[in-house]
């Protein structure tokens, strides 16, 4: 039973012995990273930043869509439908982003941004509308709305 004992005192001693820094008069050279089985890490003059883990924050890919672009289109539609214009604005952005060809979107852009009191913004989207469909059936209407803005 002894023996157990004093056994047991030793294996309980193990951890304390090892986390114990050397004695003062030796001199250990190795770097503190492979002391506990790490790599060090390379250095450079700038510091690193790490991916971003939540992907929500990640910005959205605007790449050529015309199917999610006529969506943007109709989602901007309902959100004009209930007087929110900030909404139906950023949506008819988008679908400008995702096809630029769209002239809808480019003429409703260019709708929700006068009504949000954006004669900068409106001006760009009608004159956009305009260079992409010069000879549609509203676009003498816009001509006279582009004219009353500046």
């Amino acid at each position: 039973m002894s023996r157990w004992v004093i056994a047991l005192a030793f294996l309980a001693a193990l951890p304390l012995c090892a986390q114990n820094p050397p004695p003062a008069g030796s001199q250990d050279t190795t770097a503190p990273e492979l002391k506990r089985g790490r790599t060090p890490k390379a250095t450079s003059g700038k510091e690193e930043v790490p991916p971003e883990e939540d992907t929500s924050l990640a910005k959205d890919d605007y790449s050529f869509n015309p199917l999610q672009s006529k969506r943007d289109v109709e989602v901007g539609d309902l959100y004009r439908k209930k007087g929110n214009w900030v909404a139906a604005a950023h949506r008819y952005q988008t679908a400008t982003l995702r096809n630029d060809g769209n002239t809808e979107a480019w003429l409703k852009l260019g709708e929700a941004r006068r009504k949000l009191h954006d004669a900068k913004g409106a001006k760009e989207a009608y004159g956009k509308y305009l260079e992409l469909d010069p000879d549609s059936k509203t676009a003498q209407e816009v001509r006279k709305t582009l004219g009353k803005l500046k």
